[in-house]
């Protein structure tokens, strides 16, 4: 593990749980944590570069402890949270959960982590999104430049609001991703949140036309596209013929591709060094 000031707050983490919020290690050295009475802790699953398999980042998704599995999804908990503030407290649970998972096994490689904003917070958080959490990833000394916030998709209602959102996590110095149902939209958030990256649903592939218009314009902007719930080998077929198309390579995850999981892969020279 390259960052020092990470190993020495994990050095210094009891196994032994406690608070509600509080955050410990497992036998393995995983960073676990609990809301309500949930024990959970992080599972990775890696964003590929289609044409030459090679990872380019991972999401971090909030598991249950499982001894039998990799656990269960908790995101929905959120949905189900008694107050705003609560739903707070486990978003920014989840992402020290898996910031301090990703980094104390990422070492200095260049992947890139993607991190979940629920919908909710975007109208809970008074102000200053983001800041709370560049004060954690400052004070551990973490590389806040590889880490990039995953917006949720917005109604027409909601779009100053993306807008105020994303603005002030920019100014935070943070990267940050916007799910969009469709093409057009996604055409239409290029222009006007100018995001780092676009997220859609692989198993929306029928606009061709508006799909090719975006890949071309988000690559002569520097924009990443990333085809997620990538299940199907009919989809993998539809994404590398858009792919030859443009002329671009995308980046896809899924199923198909990867299931998310405690550990991240090894890159090739730490696959031949094993």
């Amino acid at each position: 593990m390259s960052f020092p000031i990470l190993q020495k707050y994990l050095a210094r983490l009891s196994d032994a749980t406690g608070a509600a919020s509080s955050i410990w290690l497992d036998h393995e050295g995983r960073a676990q944590g609990r809301f309500f009475n949930c024990t959970m802790s992080s599972a990775f699953q890696p964003i590929r570069q289609l044409e030459s398999g090679q990872v380019q980042a991972y999401e971090g998704l909030a598991r249950s402890v499982s001894a039998q599995d990799q656990g269960l999804s908790l995101w929905k908990l959120l949905d189900h949270a008694a107050s705003d503030d609560e739903s707070i407290e486990l978003d920014r649970l989840c992402r020290m959960l898996h910031a301090i998972n990703f980094f104390r096994q990422a070492g200095d490689g260049g992947q890139d982590l993607y991190l979940n904003v629920h919908d909710r917070l975007l109208s809970a958080v008074s102000s200053n999104h983001g800041h709370a959490f560049r004060r954690i990833l400052d004070a551990l000394e973490l590389p806040l430049e590889r880490v990039v916030l995953q917006l949720p998709a917005a109604s027409p209602q909601q779009g100053w609001l993306l807008n105020y959102v994303s603005d002030n996590y920019r100014r935070n110095g943070f990267r940050f991703a916007v799910n969009v149902p469709s093409a057009r939209e996604a055409l239409h958030v290029l222009d006007r949140l100018r995001p780092d990256a676009l997220k859609l649903d692989a198993r929306e592939l029928h606009d061709s036309v508006s799909l090719l218009a975006l890949l071309r314009r988000s690559a002569a902007a520097g924009v990443a596209v990333v085809f997620k719930r990538l299940e199907s080998t009919q989809a993998l077929a539809v994404l590398r013929q858009l792919g030859e198309a443009a002329n671009i390579p995308l980046l896809a995850q899924g199923y198909l591709l990867d299931e998310p999981r405690s550990g991240l892969l090894l890159t090739e020279q730490e696959a031949a060094a094993a």
